[in-house]
């Protein structure tokens, strides 16, 4: 048996840094530094060496285009290279997280990603910025659209549909719990749809967190996940075992968001108390815990990571 992760330091003083989108993405995390420093060439670099590898490459844009200072550097980059479809992308995702932070907007964001995608028709990723827009402030039918585009150029594409399924599990929150919330569908849907190695055959884990966030801050559940009773029930375990099942066959060592995969299913398997199996989970995420699901439904999500994989591996 390996030994346990390392410690990830104590207290929410660390949980800036103990969450990082990047991942375990180290060429992404040096094109992210060079920027800051307005060096936009490793960006251009790293998005040309990424290619065609349409998961990894929203996840290096998304990552890139969420901090602060990128459409400055994205400008600079265009002025230089005025033809440049990256830059232009880049841009454009930029300016969606400045939309969705209230300091763009929308209208401006949303038709930039439509003038990269104009520049980049096989692209999904300009598509995804559209899809990262409309989730949070367009309606049902704009976010239907803009994951339709998506799933045009790449049907599996692993954040789109985490994005969907975020949009889908906040219909009906007054209805309270329902076996049968379209949400369930969906997500059963696209596993199913999905080839065999498809790291989607974890979007029902993924869906039954989502649906437990929007139930437990509508006052359905109990904000303690542990308490709720929401992994208990036949259909849950079922989903669990599923995709627990899938991860042992088929674990996708290689693919840029697994980690976001590993951390919602190890969240599912600490609730559902399964702590063998919780703990296997744990040493692969190692010290890369994501926000989403241990904030769920508003929690401090560092303390509750660092608990859940203390009780995990039976350590204080």
């Amino acid at each position: 048996m390996s030994p346990p992760p390392p410690p990830l330091g104590r207290g929410r003083r660390r949980a800036a840094q103990a969450f990082d989108e990047a991942l375990d993405d180290a060429e992404l995390v040096a094109a992210r530094a060079a920027l800051a420093q307005g060096r936009w060439q490793s960006a251009r670099s790293l998005l040309v060496h990424t290619g065609d590898d349409w998961d990894r490459r929203g996840h290096r844009v998304t990552v890139l285009a969420k901090e602060t200072y990128c459409a400055a550097w994205a400008r600079e980059w265009l002025l230089a290279e005025p033809d440049s479809a990256d830059a232009s992308l880049l841009l454009a995702v930029a300016l969606v997280h400045r939309a969705l932070r209230g300091k763009e907007k929308p209208g401006k964001a949303r038709d930039a990603c439509r003038g990269a995608a104009e520049l980049l028709p096989y692209d999904p990723t300009p598509w995804l910025g559209i899809l990262l827009l409309e989730r949070s402030l367009g309606a049902d039918d704009e976010a239907v659209r803009a994951f339709e585009a998506v799933r045009g150029r790449y049907a599996d594409h692993h954040h789109a549909h985490h994005l969907m399924v975020a949009r889908l599990a906040e219909c009906g929150a007054d209805r309270g719990p329902d076996p049968l919330h379209e949400v369930y569908d969906f997500a059963s849907w696209a596993a199913e749809q999905a080839p065999a190695d498809s790291p989607l055959a974890i979007l029902p884990v993924v869906a039954h967190a989502e649906r437990y966030r929007v139930l437990a801050s509508a006052g359905h559940q109990s904000a303690d996940p542990n308490a709720s009773g929401h992994w208990a029930d036949r259909r849950a375990r079922l989903v669990m075992k599923a995709a627990f099942d899938w991860w042992l066959e088929w674990e996708q060592d290689g693919h840029p968001r697994r980690l976001i995969d590993l951390n919602f299913l190890a969240h599912a398997k600490s609730c559902e108390g399964r702590g063998a199996e919780a703990a296997a989970l744990f040493h692969r995420i190692g010290e890369h815990p994501t926000p989403a699901p241990w904030s769920y439904p508003d929690r401090d999500p560092y303390p509750a990571f660092r608990a859940a994989r203390a009780g995990a591996l039976g350590t204080a």
